[in-house]
């Protein structure tokens, strides 16, 4: 018998392409699903998103600045992408560790799809890093005294570094087919990032330290988004095109051929080779400029508004927070008397941006009469520290003659500074260095600190415990004397109605 065949043959290659593509998005959504139930995985975003809950509130004492709050959340997310790593890798593994791996190769997909599938199952986690920390920033962005402006490159940097640690763990399991790479990898990892210092620091904010996932700053100045000058969109560039050239390397570990993976693989490998040589790049002349500027001459780049008989000059991106330092001056002027009360100050807002993110530098008293410097933070222990520097200066006259301040004046200016806040024991204890309300300490403010003897801390706890309505007459009627130079501790207690200190006073 004879057989016929009728019409040409049906071509399959076209067919079996589609079926490994639909198979390998069904391997990779069911690895998806598992590596997202992972108990590591979810223990990690569990910590995480109780860190987010616990530390987002109190960022930067309520008033975040968001040039700050994008890189708030990077290190955190560290942990979550290690987590992947040591997960994923398991999956990958899964086949030979079980003795699974000969069934696979009757299947309609290979080992090089059965690979891509599995880099392919980190885009949900990664989606959901990216989820998390859009939601840590916007819980700060929606805070009413928020400022300044995030960057998407620092946002995505979290997503990124978990897609980077992901395809890491899938190129070591098609590399070495052992469950103990990963783990051991990630305790190098862990000492690298966290015990060892990383990665050289360059020239200090540039360099090779850049080639790091996650690049933190030395300094804890919140600086005008301006002049951060941080390269987040190349370190963003550098981080996708790592993590692509690991996942594609890892497809070929698998055995993938062709002309298309090999171009593919080489692109990605030279956009990460682009963003990590452009990150690096030292810091530009026209930053330093800008940074030099806005510490010599801020008021360049300031803008002024007047509250009362005050004039508040800050930085663009502050000046929603002069109605904020306004009642503060008025609180303190309201308790003064003489010419105090009213008393036009300049309140100006001071950075010293020359070292850029490698450390903080403290600020310099101005010497200019009756001008009053406030920084870029605020909330908390700020606010005692600010009403504290307006009162030694409408009571010394300037910032440098307030840092000098060592008679029976400190007690005039501690009183007029937190006798009108919500709790003036309270901020007597957090406007001091050692948090104490007895005995000598030093009294912090935005620039060069004030001291204290005990006998002061003494007659000015004794005061802060009284009816403000009960010492506010008597700072008036005396004012002239109480702000007299070298008018003794013993003197003002008098003045004011409280016990004298037994101690003679003692400039330390």
């Amino acid at each position: 018998m004879t057989a016929v065949l009728d019409g040409a043959p049906v071509a399959t290659r076209d067919a079996g392409r589609r079926s490994s593509w639909a198979a390998a998005l069904a391997l990779a959504l069911f690895e998806a699903r598992r590596l997202l139930l992972t108990l590591p995985v979810l223990l990690a975003f569990a910590l995480y998103v109780g860190w987010i809950v616990w530390r987002t509130p109190d960022f930067q004492d309520g008033y975040p600045a968001l040039q700050d709050a994008d890189r708030a959340g990077q290190t955190t997310l560290l942990l979550v992408g290690m987590a992947v790593l040591v997960c994923v890798n398991q999956a990958v593994l899964r086949a030979k560790r079980r003795d699974t791996e000969r069934h696979f190769a009757v299947l309609v997909l290979p080992g090089p799809w059965r690979t891509a599938a599995h880099a392919l199952s980190l885009v949900p986690v990664v989606l959901l890093t990216a989820v998390c920390a859009l939601a840590q920033f916007g819980w700060s962005a929606l805070r009413s005294g928020a400022v300044g402006s995030g960057s998407p490159g620092e946002l995505l940097v979290g997503p990124l570094t978990v897609l980077l640690f992901g395809a890491l763990g899938v190129l070591l399991a098609r590399l070495v087919a052992s469950p103990i790479v990963a783990p051991l990898i990630t305790v190098l990892l862990v000492l690298m990032l966290f015990v060892a210092g990383g990665f050289p620091a360059g020239d200090g904010e540039r360099g090779l330290r850049w080639l790091a996932p996650v690049v933190t700053e030395a300094s804890s100045q919140t600086l005008p988004a301006a002049l951060l000058d941080r390269p987040a969109a190349w370190h963003a560039l550098y981080l996708a095109g790592f993590a692509l050239t690991l996942a594609l390397l890892a497809v070929l570990a698998g055995g993938g051929r062709g002309w298309m993976l090999t171009a593919a693989t080489a692109g990605a490998a030279a956009l990460a080779v682009t963003g990590g040589v452009l990150q690096c790049a030292p810091v530009g002349a026209d930053t330093k400029a800008a940074r030099e500027r806005a510490s010599v001459s801020p008021e360049k780049d300031q803008t002024c508004v007047r509250h009362g008989s005050s004039t508040y000059c800050a930085f663009p991106e502050w000046t929603a927070r002069t109605e904020s330092w306004a009642d503060v001056v008025h609180d303190v002027q309201s308790s003064a008397g003489g010419t105090a009360r009213t008393q036009p100050l300049v309140v100006r807002q001071r950075i010293d941006a020359r070292h850029g993110l490698t450390g903080d530098a403290a600020l310099e008293p101005s010497t200019t009469p009756h001008q009053v410097t406030v920084g870029t933070a605020w909330g908390g222990n700020r606010v005692p520290e600010f009403s504290a520097a307006v009162a030694a200066v409408l009571v010394a006259g300037d910032e440098k003659a307030a840092g000098s301040l060592c008679d029976g004046r400190m007690v005039t200016v501690m009183w007029l500074a937190l006798n009108r806040l919500p709790d003036p024991m309270t901020s007597l204890r957090n406007v001091r260095l050692d948090d104490s309300v007895r005995g000598s300490a030093i009294v912090l403010s935005p620039t060069n600190p004030m001291s204290m003897t005990a006998g002061q801390t003494d007659v000015v706890r004794e005061l802060l415990g009284r009816p403000a309505g009960e010492i506010a007459p008597r700072v008036t009627a005396h004012w002239a004397e109480l702000t007299a130079p070298k008018v003794t501790t013993a003197r003002v207690a008098k003045l004011l109605g409280v016990a004298a200190p037994k101690a003679a006073d003692r400039c330390e």
